[in-house]
């Protein structure tokens, strides 16, 4: 039987998040959403994107150890991930813009489970 916390790492959900289509890699700046790809560079703003699902993780030995995922689809059809560790080290720019998505109600779509 696999152990539970192996299961739930943040390796795991991501190696099971590229097999379901959630290839691309993202990042924030200047409000809005980008590709991290040297092939092709692309933008987004917060109404051209939708929060798929998300992940929670927690450290073993240090719950301050926090960090969440978020599996996104843009408008034209991109899907990928982006990550964020929780309060103080956060990406202030990525959550900011992950609460706008959520504030226009782009959120949870969970289609691909």
């Amino acid at each position: 039987m696999q152990d539970k916390e192996e299961e739930r790492s943040l390796m795991k959900v991501e190696e099971k998040l590229k097999k379901d289509g959630f290839t691309a890699d993202f990042r924030v700046s200047d409000g809005r959403l980008h590709t991290i790809s040297e092939e092709r560079s692309k933008s987004y703003a917060p109404n051209e994107v939708v929060i798929v699902d998300f992940y929670r993780f927690e450290g073993e030995s240090d719950p301050d150890d926090m960090s969440i995922l978020y599996a996104l689809e843009t408008a034209d059809g991109e899907r990928g991930t982006i990550s964020s560790a929780y309060g103080t080290y956060g990406d202030s720019d990525a959550l900011d813009f992950l609460k706008q998505v959520e504030d226009l109600g782009k959120n949870l779509k969970k289609e691909h489970k």
